[in-house]
């Protein structure tokens, strides 16, 4: 090979190696959607991305975690991956995981915690409970009773876990899950309701607990906001594993709102199987990672029915949950069959997953248990980034 050529090809390799400016751009713009859901920020705010590469359709990213053995590393590994093959230009993705020096681990302290000065609020919520929105693009989808039949199967399981109702206009979380009464204030804090569920134990707060059941809620953007800025923070949860939200429907002020105050919020979006319902859940999704929130699964409800002479109809359609999973690149977790139970159920203050005849208590208990061991374990505050978390909330906390 001639020393011209050998120069020539080598050149080659580099401005192959090198990305445009544009390309490389929209590569760190897709990787914004990548959050640690721990730090509850994207790796690329973070200074978790070290490089970005492309040689011939490969992408290449090393990512600095602030341990080699995270236990997010499978989660960020393949979050990454999704996220830069939709770069159109991106047909394979390579992952190259370091770990960061003691100096890369405070720059990522110092960043994390002006981000979350910029966005959070203080709040009693432990920094050990997994904060899980529960979301959908429309209204109809059964996301408030599948919510509460989540919350009260997670609690059987030993938990103790919040439920914050923020479907301030459609509050329906207290008839569903059988609370009556008004909430008590305590030093100048909201005490919410309790209710023992096996050996674990529920904790609700709702307008519902509030307002009367019969009276319209008509409040505008601001007034929405402020009211889920008190619930959120001004109540005094105690102990808490887990801490359920209910969204109402859509993308609007509610949604954002969340979005800024709890930033380490982790979102399951509820789908049904036809397409448009699709459809209205990707652009739930599409405003999640917008703002910065994880989307940590999909879950399909009123998949179909099953007749008593055992033949399943599909009534909305089928596939929903598996297209909306495989477009955004997170796990469907559940499909959950429509049956008389779930209605009779929220009714009577009675959810069906406590019910040993329902058909779809199984189902429910199976979801709740995949969201425990699978989905969003709960926080080992030994791990790699819980406790930087703990102090960045205790600096905010006392600020």
């Amino acid at each position: 090979m001639s020393v011209a050529w050998k120069i020539m090809e080598e050149a080659t390799e580099v401005a192959q190696a090198t990305p445009p400016t544009e390309l490389h751009a929209a590569i760190t713009n897709a990787l914004r959607g990548v959050i640690d859901p721990e730090l509850g920020e994207n790796i690329v705010d973070l200074g978790m991305v070290r490089s970005i590469s492309l040689t011939d359709g490969l992408a290449t990213i090393e990512i600095a975690l602030t341990i080699a053995a995270c236990p997010m590393r499978s989660k960020l590994e393949s979050e990454t991956v999704h996220a830069a093959r939709r770069v159109p230009e991106v047909s394979d993705v390579k992952i190259i995981i370091g770990a960061m020096e003691k100096e890369e681990r405070s720059a990522l302290m110092a960043r994390a915690r002006l981000l979350a000065q910029d966005r959070a609020v203080p709040t009693d919520i432990p920094i050990s409970a997994r904060i899980l929105g529960i979301m959908s693009g429309k209204g109809g989808v059964g996301k408030s009773s599948l919510t509460a039949n989540l919350a009260a199967a997670i609690a059987a399981s030993g938990a103790t876990v919040g439920l914050l109702d923020a479907d301030i206009w459609g509050f329906s979380i207290p008839r569903m899950l059988g609370f009556l009464g008004e909430l008590e204030v305590q030093d100048k804090k909201i005490l919410p309701m309790e209710k023992s569920i096996g050996e674990g134990l529920l904790k609700v707060v709702s307008m519902g607990f509030l307002s009367d059941e019969d009276d319209a809620i008509m409040w505008r953007g601001l007034v929405l906001n402020r009211a889920l800025q008190h619930f959120i923070e001004d109540v005094k949860w105690g102990a808490l594993d887990y801490l359920l939200i209910d969204l109402p429907p859509g993308t609007g002020d509610v949604q954002m709102g969340l979005a800024r105050m709890l930033p380490r919020t982790e979102l399951l979006i509820i789908t049904t199987p036809g397409l448009g319902a699709q459809k209205v859940a990707g652009r739930a999704a599409d405003m999640a990672r917008k703002g910065n929130l994880r989307v940590a699964g999909v879950i399909e409800n009123m998949s179909g029915f099953t007749c008593d002479h055992g033949e399943f109809y599909p009534l909305f359609g089928e596939g929903g949950g598996e297209r909306l999973a495989d477009s955004i690149g997170v796990p469907l977790l559940a499909k959950i069959p429509i049956d008389p139970t779930v209605a009779a159920g929220g009714d009577r203050g009675e959810p069906a997953v406590l019910n040993p005849k329902s058909p779809v208590a199984p189902v429910f208990t199976a979801l709740a248990h995949r969201i425990i061991t699978e989905i969003a374990p709960a926080i080992d505050m030994q791990s790699c980034s819980a406790r930087m978390l703990e102090q960045i909330d205790s600096a905010l906390n006392a600020s």
